[in-house]
């Protein structure tokens, strides 16, 4: 019996042991560091490090508006882009689940953008909204092709929306898809049968019963869209002003050129602490409202 419990173990240990070690050094180790050098005052440089205690975090609730507009910024651009990202992943599954003879092929191409870095994608968006969209406005004088898209607080918040969508909604829509399949059938038949309508269907028996990918997919563009640092760096860098900096751009420039790494990654700690909280309650909200086939 011991021998049989030892292999067993050995084998657990085989397998998950070289993952639990690189999770320890790549997560687990780190975040214990930025623990403590978020009450220092290091920089990033030098070989001292004087402790300064919660000296940081008095720093950012006192005397840091950039933090706090950065975070602001965040908060908007989180709500916008996850109502966006979910409704658009939610209709493209919920299309691409029909009968359609090309849906595969689609289904490929409204994937293919999340495959792409956001850096090399947001470069890509940058000439679009440069010099794609310069040229349309000379072809058709539309005035939508003539707005200042990177260079203004408004439509600089709105370009990093629309790339944002444009890349995540694929994602959402494969998790979508893969919980609009096992819809059980006969349900949907009989509601039919029942008279109701395409929007009674979808509102009261289909959005009930996926509501675990619903949770998942909230999740998801939740932490995608507070972590966003790439398309802020390739888009707009957080001009004009610092009017479009998102958190995670915040904490780069100041743990990475202001060369305060202990400020920074106070302000890291305290951002994780945040967004831990509103995904635990979002998760426990969503899940609340699952129900059984």
């Amino acid at each position: 019996m011991g021998n049989k419990r030892t292999s067993r173990w050995g084998l657990q240990l085989f397998f998950i042991g070289p993952v639990l070690l690189f999770f320890v050094i790549v997560m687990v180790i780190p975040f214990f560091l930025g623990m403590y050098y978020s009450l220092t005052d290091w920089n990033g440089v030098a070989g001292t490090v004087n402790w300064v205690g919660l000296s940081n975090f008095k720093t950012i609730f006192t005397n840091d508006p950039d933090f706090w507009s950065s975070f602001w910024f965040t908060v908007r651009f989180t709500l916008v882009g996850v109502v966006l990202t979910n409704v658009v992943g939610f209709f493209l599954a919920y299309f691409l689940t029909k009968a359609l003879k090309t849906r595969n092929i689609l289904r490929t191409i409204f994937f293919m953008p999340n495959v792409i870095g956001g850096l090399l994608l947001g470069f890509i968006w940058q000439f679009i909204f440069i010099k794609g969209f310069s040229t349309m406005y000379d072809i058709t004088n539309w005035s939508f092709f003539g707005l200042p898209w990177l260079g203004d607080s408004i439509t600089g918040f709105w370009g990093i929306t629309i790339v944002f969508v444009w890349q995540s909604a694929g994602y959402l829509m494969v998790v979508y898809i893969s919980s609009l399949t096992n819809v059980p059938s006969e349900v949907m038949e009989a509601a039919e049968l029942d008279g109701a309508n395409r929007w009674q269907m979808l509102r009261s028996i289909i959005v009930p019963l996926i509501m675990p990918a619903v949770t998942i997919c909230l999740f998801l563009a939740i932490s995608w869209a507070f972590k966003m640092f790439d398309l802020n760096l390739s888009l707009t860098k957080g001009g004009p002003f610092k009017s479009t900096e998102s958190v995670a751009m915040n904490i780069y420039v100041e743990a990475f050129q202001n060369n305060r790494y202990g400020l920074g990654t106070a302000k890291a700690m305290l951002f994780f602490v945040i967004v831990a909280a509103i995904t635990f309650f979002q998760v426990r909200l969503t899940k609340n409202k699952e129900v059984e086939a």
